[in-house]
């Protein structure tokens, strides 16, 4: 199960990701931070302190999620990534196109 829960919307978008986000509800947490996105356009800095499992649909997900956000001159952030995650970020090489802090 996933929550997706919005800090804060200004000066950038904070969301606090937590659980699992999988194939199974990627398009969900997609859908989410669009909305979010699309009310308030900004950087995005997602806070994965207690996200505990992403799978390779949700690291799709996110490069879509930035992609997105590039095209209107916004960026996009992990922070808090527990190591084990991270390690799929780095392996994917994701950390050269997005800003990755511990």
């Amino acid at each position: 199960m996933q929550e997706v829960k919005v800090l804060g919307t200004a000066p950038a978008i904070t969301v606090a990701l937590s659980g699992e986000i999988a194939a199974e509800n990627a398009d969900e947490f997609y859908a989410e931070i669009k909305a979010v996105y699309e009310t308030h356009p900004a950087d995005i800095t997602f806070d994965c302190s207690a996200l505990t499992f992403i799978d390779s649909t949700t690291l799709g997900t996110i490069v879509k999620i930035l992609k997105h956000v590039r095209t209107d001159g916004h960026d996009l952030k992990l922070i808090h990534l527990q190591p084990r995650l991270k390690k799929l970020f780095v392996i994917c090489a994701l950390d050269t196109i997005m800003e990755i802090e511990g």
